[in-house]
């Protein structure tokens, strides 16, 4: 059985700053500690299970990895997928919301190749992260 989890999703990306701006809503979610990484990694290897993201980020605990993934589910950006099985299947992909980001982190991506000198060696350390 697989159950997809619906939490209360947040439409209005302003509730994310204390301004109440929409900008600075959308740039405090997506450049907290780890996310957009987190983002980035679904983006090139789409649908991932929480052991395949942790294993790309060696560094960040099961704790952060999880608050991450969850306030990105809250922000209707990634999709929670739980099978019912032994051990559970989780996994997590984009929504529709979360497809839209699909074109700034590519430009982003773009910009961080430019601005590591376009050093090939640093490329491929992303791209073996590709395919899991």
């Amino acid at each position: 059985m697989v159950h997809s989890t619906k939490k209360k999703t947040v439409f209005d990306i302003s509730t994310y700053s204390d301004m109440r701006c929409p900008m600075h809503g959308l740039l405090s979610l997506l450049t907290g500690a780890w996310t957009s990484y987190i983002l980035w990694l679904i983006r090139q290897n789409g649908e991932m299970r929480f052991g395949q993201l942790k294993k790309q980020m060696p560094s960040i605990s099961a704790k952060v990895l999880t608050e991450r993934l969850r306030m990105l589910e809250e922000a209707g950006i990634l999709l929670r997928v739980q099978e019912s099985t032994i051990p559970p299947k989780v996994t997590y992909s984009f929504t529709k919301r979360g497809d839209q980001l699909e074109s700034l982190l590519d430009e982003i991506n773009k910009l961080a190749t430019q601005w590591s000198g376009g050093k090939k060696d640093s490329k491929e350390k992303c791209l073996a992260n590709k395919k899991l």
